[in-house]
């Protein structure tokens, strides 16, 4: 007979947790084992775990699809899973318990496996997974068992905190500890410390935009991109680790510049630097676009009286549009240049307005003085008494001059010819090619659920919001909110084709839809690609073919129905409303056909001590 211990834990704390703690307690007797079960959840804690209990135990067994605290359980062999595998495969997690009573603690490689994902970003593991809560593995040599990391996507919603979290998870797994600064649309968050920097045996940089790391001169860092930080967290801390230490002479410069280049999976250049300046560009739009918005409450016309709170409001919105380019460019030339860029490309963008270039010739110029601008940084050789001239003197002033000439002579003009034209073929586009670009653009939104393809599409849309094309950005947040809709509506009207785990994410799901955070899909999307994909983008098309069929238009980037409560934010409102429903509908519909119904789960009752499920 063994002693056993175990957690069992869902977000809400009440079907999973009391049908998994259940399932364990009756199985365990059945077999002729003691255990003893503790229940976590949105309320807190029940029935804990007494520390003699968990001293005396021979095992333990986490089942949770949240983050649990397990440093009570140091030296325990520990088999984790599910909640929804502890309920269907009970028999098979208490025998794996029960094997390792007898069996030597596990190596350091059986040491490295990853936890369970939680339920809200990746599907659940198709089995139990065993570790030992050991310490830091010992096939690092020279590795002191901590880690800093940093994650960021243009709006620092959804991938961001995703990413932060499996790299927790994966660390935990491995025995390391780890701290995660967040940085998105809000600023940074969770902020390392040079003291937690300089403790640290490596450094995670998991992101889709310009992330500054002077502060990690000399340490060993890896770059990649926020989704492999997400999806293969594992994998991403066991490459950080590998990389060697920057040589002990070399300069903060010099360590960085080596670091980024043996650094892998670093998303791509050009594509990085678009994002960052979309990042920084989206305060400016959403402020600009919602103010203005609210100057039409008033009447449509009066904006035009002078001295009026509407015509003040008119001009509060004018004033972050007008940010909006130059923020774009000078942000393009800070990924590529680091600072010696802001100067060139803020004037570069600048230019670009004023010539009626648009968010096009905004791309052209950050991308332009970016790179003039660390051309002239790594070319330009100053005795070391005139150092201190580059960065104030020389750099913005030759940098600017040769992008200032170039946008007004040779770049500006043509730049500008391909944006009236692009912004009179849109907004006078109707019928089919209204249909064939919402299409298009909603396709593009949820191919990737928030990847390149989505971001790619996204871009665009903010882009024209600049230039008074309202109807694109409509279509792709209609477009982007329907997945996790389609998804969460799905796990209601056919339950049987959705495991009791991924009925409890589509809850989940659902807020995110409203939220228009697409990447609410990725779960169901990660466990059935073949299924779920082609349905989500089939939703997603319908979605943005109705909302540039119906002219819909959108002022503002973000927000999903939440935007509504502005008046004049989005419209005609009942035919959006009509679009994002119909693209939720015919995302259901998609699943219901191409998903099958799953083998029935069995049917537990909650112990007589728990509260009512009913």
């Amino acid at each position: 007979m063994a002693k056993l211990v175990a957690i069992t834990a869902c977000p809400t704390g009440i079907a999973h947790t009391f049908m998994a703690a259940e399932a364990l307690r009756r199985v365990a007797a059945l077999k002729g084992h003691e255990i003893t079960v503790e229940t976590r959840g949105s309320e807190g804690v029940r029935t804990p775990l007494d520390p003699a209990a968990v001293a005396a135990a021979d095992a333990v067994i986490v089942a949770a699809d949240i983050t649990v605290d397990e440093s009570r359980f140091q030296g325990k062999r520990i088999v984790r899973t599910s909640t929804a595998e502890a309920i269907r495969e009970t028999d098979h997690i208490i025998d794996e318990a029960v094997a390792r009573v007898d069996v030597p603690s596990p190596g350091p490689e059986q040491a490295m496996v990853a936890p369970p994902v939680a339920q809200v970003t990746a599907a659940p593991p198709a089995q139990a997974t065993v570790v030992t809560a050991t310490p830091v593995p010992a096939s690092v040599p020279g590795v002191s068992g901590r880690l800093v990391a940093i994650t960021a996507c243009p709006t620092g919603i959804a991938h961001t905190f995703m990413a932060a979290e499996a790299l927790t998870r994966a660390a935990k797994a491995k025995g390391y500890t780890i701290k995660v600064e967040t940085q998105g649309s809000v600023g940074a968050k969770n902020l390392l410390t040079p003291e937690e920097i300089a403790a640290a045996d490596a450094v995670i940089i998991g992101a889709d935009t310009h992330v500054s790391t002077e502060r990690f001169a000399g340490k060993r860092l890896l770059k990649t991109s926020v989704g492999e930080a997400l999806k293969q967290a594992d994998s991403v801390i066991t490459r950080a680790l590998s990389l060697p230490v920057a040589p002990a002479g070399a300069t903060p410069a010099e360590a960085a510049a080596q670091a980024g280049a043996r650094a892998k999976g670093e998303p791509a250049g050009p594509y990085k630097h678009l994002l960052t300046g979309v990042s920084f560009m989206l305060p400016f739009v959403v402020a600009g676009g919602l103010v203005m918005a609210l100057s039409f409450v008033f009447g449509i016309e009066a904006f035009k009286e002078e001295g009026t709170l509407p015509a003040a409001l008119m001009q509060i919105g004018q004033a972050a549009f007008a940010l909006m380019v130059p923020a774009l460019a000078g942000y393009i030339a800070y990924s590529i240049a680091d600072r010696p860029g802001l100067a060139p490309g803020f004037i570069g963008g600048m230019l670009a307005s004023r010539l009626e270039a648009g968010f096009l010739g905004g791309i052209a110029a950050g991308f332009l003085a970016g790179y003039v601008a660390r051309w002239f940084r790594d070319h330009i050789r100053l005795p070391v008494t005139l150092e201190g001239l580059k960065p104030v003197l020389i750099l913005p002033l030759l940098s600017s001059l040769v992008v200032g000439l170039l946008m007004v002579y040779v770049i500006g003009t043509p730049v500008a010819a391909i944006m009236n034209g692009l912004t009179g073929f849109l907004s006078g586009m109707s019928g089919t090619n209204a249909i064939l670009l919402g299409l298009l653009l909603g396709a593009m939104v949820a191919v990737d659920t928030g990847g390149p393809v989505n971001k790619a599409a996204y871009a665009f849309a903010v882009g024209l919001l600049g230039s008074n094309t309202f109807t694109p950005m409509a279509a792709v947040m209609a477009a982007g909110m329907t997945p996790p809709l389609g998804l969460a509506l799905a796990t209601v009207v056919a339950r049987n084709r959705f495991t009791l785990q991924e009925r409890e994410a589509g809850k989940a799901a659902a807020v995110l839809g409203l939220s228009f955070i697409t990447e609410g899909a990725i779960p169901f999307a990660a466990k059935d690609p073949l299924r779920v994909i082609p349905s989500i983008v089939f939703g997603s098309a319908v979605t943005g073919a109705l909302s540039m069929w119906f002219g819909c238009g959108l002022r503002a980037p973000h927000g999903g129905v939440f935007v509504l409560a502005i008046p004049n934010a989005v419209a005609p409102v009942g035919l959006y409303l009509l679009a994002i429903l119909v693209g939720t509908l015919a995302t259901t519909l998609a699943l219901v056909i191409l998903k099958r119904p799953l083998p029935e789960e069995p049917v537990l009752t909650a112990p007589e001590n728990t509260p009512s499920l009913g």
